[in-house]
């Protein structure tokens, strides 16, 4: 068993920043890509940021230059650094990572999703 837990989330200001952390526990084996997405109402959950286990990067074109994914291996965590908050980025942020867990007998590959932080930009 696998298990996200999120953290860091809140009300900020436009033009603010905040931090979220991602921590992943239970039978893991490995993590490949570790991600944050996010969910506003009304909408479909998107990609924001995403980082593979060796650190290459990618982003969103609607976040590129203001947040900043980071990841420390040996933990299992994952963090999303965001600058510049804009009312648009309010949204429920999720954490999502492949791994492979395993147990006395074998290994399973599966994306595991954490509870998801609201981040809410409004002044």
């Amino acid at each position: 068993q696998v298990h996200l837990v999120e953290s860091g989330g809140g009300l900020v200001q436009p033009g603010g920043s905040l931090r979220l952390s991602c921590a992943a526990s239970g039978s893991i084996f490995s993590i490949s890509a570790m991600s944050w997405y996010r969910q506003a109402p009304g909408k479909q959950r998107e990609l924001v940021a995403r980082t593979s286990s060796s650190g290459r990067t990618m982003y969103a074109e609607l976040v590129k230059g203001r947040f900043t994914i980071s990841r420390d291996n040996a933990k299992n965590t994952v963090d999303l650094l965001m600058n510049n908050l804009k009312p648009e980025d309010t949204a429920v942020y999720y954490c999502n990572a492949d791994v492979v867990s395993s147990d006395l007998s074998s290994y399973n590959l599966g994306s595991y999703w954490g509870q998801g932080t609201q981040v809410t930009v409004s002044s």
